[in-house]
C-alpha cells in the first residue's frame, strides 16, 4: 500500500519513516506554511532535503507558503485559544496532505505529528479521520509517541539539525518568551 507522509521536520521523520516503511511504501510530503520565521522554514526544509536525499527516500516539497492567510487565521483563533490556533494548523497541513495523496492516487495519508509527545495527539487523530471522511482517502493511525525517544536518537546521530519550537511564532513564544523572567 502507498502511503504518503506528511513531515514537519527531518527529526521527526526518522523513526516512523524507519518503521513505516517496513508495512508501505512511503512518500514524504513537505507542506509547513506555519514554521516561522522564514529563515527557520528554510533551516528545516533544508534539513528535509538532505535527510532525504542521504536516505533515498522520496519526497514531495509544496513550497507554498500562505504567511499572511496564515497569520491572520491564527491570529484570530489564538484569541480564543491556542487549541483553536493549533486545530487550524493541523488541518491545513493535513487536508493538504490528503489532497495530495487524492491527485497522486495513494492509498493512505498520515503525519509525523503523531509522533511527538507535546503535540496535541487526539486532535491531529480525529482531525485526520474527518478529512478522510471528506476526501475518501484513509488516514493511517498509529501511536508514533513509541518512537520519539529513538527518532531523538536517531536525528542527533545523523547531525540532522533540531528546533527547539514546533514551528510557528505562537510555540516559539511560548518556549522562548511567555513567562520568563
Amino acid at each position: 500500500m502507498r502511503l504518503l507522509l506528511h513531515a514537519c521536520c527531518a527529526p521527526c521523520l526518522t523513526a516512523p519513516y524507519k518503521h513505516l516503511s517496513e508495512k508501505f511504501d512511503i512518500t514524504v510530503f513537505w507542506y509547513n506554511p506555519n514554521i516561522q520565521p522564514y529563515r527557520e522554514y528554510l533551516r528545516r526544509l533544508r534539513a528535509m532535503r538532505e535527510y532525504t536525499a542521504k536516505e533515498g527516500i522520496d519526497v514531495i516539497c509544496d513550497l507554498s507558503y500562505p504567511l499572511e492567510e496564515w497569520l491572520y487565521k491564527t491570529s484570530i483563533l489564538s484569541r480564543k485559544s491556542n487549541v483553536l490556533r493549533c486545530r487550524y494548523c493541523y488541518a491545513d497541513r493535513l487536508y493538504k496532505t490528503a489532497k495530495k495523496a487524492k491527485e497522486l492516487n495513494f492509498d493512505l495519508f498520515s503525519t509525523t505529528l503523531l509522533l511527538a509527545p507535546y503535540q496535541k495527539h487526539e486532535i491531529v487523530k480525529e482531525i485526520g479521520m474527518n478529512i478522510a471522511q471528506k476526501t475518501g482517502v484513509n488516514f493511517y493511525y498509529e501511536d508514533m509517541r513509541k518512537w520519539f525517544d529513538e527518532a531523538e536518537d536517531m536525528a542527533r546521530k545523523a547531525g540532522i539539525y533540531r528546533q527547539g519550537y514546533c514551528g510557528c511564532i505562537y510555540s516559539e513564544a511560548d518556549r522562548y518568551w511567555r513567562d520568563k523572567p
